[in-house]
């Protein structure tokens, strides 16, 4: 069965539009300096050669739901929130010094790397560090360009323009809330469920529903069923997102296991795990969070505590009861039947995957 990501022809659409803005992009770079070729490479390469396109596709489906026409301007539009996503990852990376991404070197480790094969003065982290910030920024504001450029009419960008200043607040405040609570090292539910919602959640599944059910001019009722749909299933996104970063298979996430650990990542997941262990058991996991040092065994250790305190069977029955309340709303909302039917695919894909 064809991926519900490539329903409509969605994904090749996407990165079509992405492709052709990125393009645009370079002749620009490169028209005000060619030291700028590998700023436009860096990010072509992290946008273009990745990605399951998860949000274009809730909010093209979105859009579709509400009664919205299919066009070539509407896609490109929501081709934008690839690019907010690799702002949100080239930073996230950064700020959790993040070797790779997608089994690549991430841009900030790319940008050291060129400063030491290029034998430049300073030093080759902070350079790279500043590339990392600055790639970042750049990629922020080209969402806004390509939303704005997209071809859309100005009462349909009047209409969604809230929705994408509002998602990007979010996705930004959420990252800061993730660091604070790494920083003060806060193991409640309550503190992990709250970085979960905007940090991810929000972002990944509501805010491009109402993005697409902007642009479509849906009423009141449809908003309201897309953010008890969206919410919900946004969170079990992120549960599952938590899952792989503990106990996720290297060659499939593309990132270096026990890396959440290393970073010190305080999710439901571990939150969980604190909830249930002993004392001498949580002393161990809170010693061993956020060691940068932790080596394969460290690793395996803390991911058996997790496993033996009950956390990882008690957030897979988290997700599982965050999927049946998200699919209860969508089943009862005034949604077009194919893009209800693709919503459903698109839940479990969401749910269920392994990278």
């Amino acid at each position: 069965m064809t991926s519900p990501l490539d329903a409509a022809d969605l994904r090749a659409r996407v990165d079509k539009a992405l492709a052709a803005f990125l393009g645009e992009q370079r002749t620009r770079l490169t028209g005000i300096d060619r030291a700028l070729v590998p700023v436009a490479e860096a990010l072509e390469d992290l946008v273009l050669k990745g990605g399951k396109r998860l949000r274009p596709a809730f909010a093209y489906w979105g859009f579709r739901g509400a009664g919205g026409a299919d066009s070539d301007q509407v896609v490109s539009a929501l081709a934008a929130l690839e690019l907010v996503q690799a702002s949100a990852l080239i930073h996230d990376d950064l700020m959790d010094r993040s070797d790779t991404r997608r089994g690549e070197p991430s841009v900030h480790r790319r940008f050291e790397a060129r400063h030491t094969a290029q034998g430049w003065r300073g030093g080759a982290a902070a350079f790279g560090d500043s590339a990392a910030v600055l790639l970042g920024d750049l990629a922020l504001v080209w969402s806004d360009e390509l939303l704005h450029t997209s071809g859309v009419g100005p009462v349909e960008l009047t209409r969604a323009r809230p929705v994408f200043d509002e998602m990007r607040t979010e996705v930004t405040v959420g990252q800061y809330l993730d660091v604070l609570t790494q920083a003060t090292a806060d193991t409640s539910l309550e503190r992990a469920g709250k970085v979960a919602r905007f940090k991810s959640a929000k972002y990944t599944v509501e805010r491009p529903l109402l993005l697409g059910a902007a642009l479509a001019g849906a009423g009141p009722e449809l908003f309201a069923a897309y953010s008890g749909f969206g919410l919900p299933l946004g969170e079990a996104f992120q549960l599952r997102d938590d899952v792989l970063g503990v106990f996720g298979d290297p060659e499939r996430t593309g990132k270096p296991a026990g890396d959440d650990l290393r970073e010190g990542k305080r999710t439901y997941l571990v939150a969980a795990a604190f909830a249930a262990l002993g004392e001498k058991e949580s002393a161990e996991l809170d010693a061993g969070l956020g060691d940068q040092g932790l080596d394969g065994r460290g690793v395996e250790r803390l991911r058996a505590l997790i496993r033996d305190s009950g956390a990882l069977a008690a957030t897979e029955r988290r997700i599982d009861e965050l999927m049946t309340a998200a699919l209860a709303v969508l089943d009862g909302a005034p949604v077009e039947a194919e893009a209800r039917a693709v919503l459903h695919r698109l839940a479990d894909a969401a749910t269920r995957r392994t990278v």
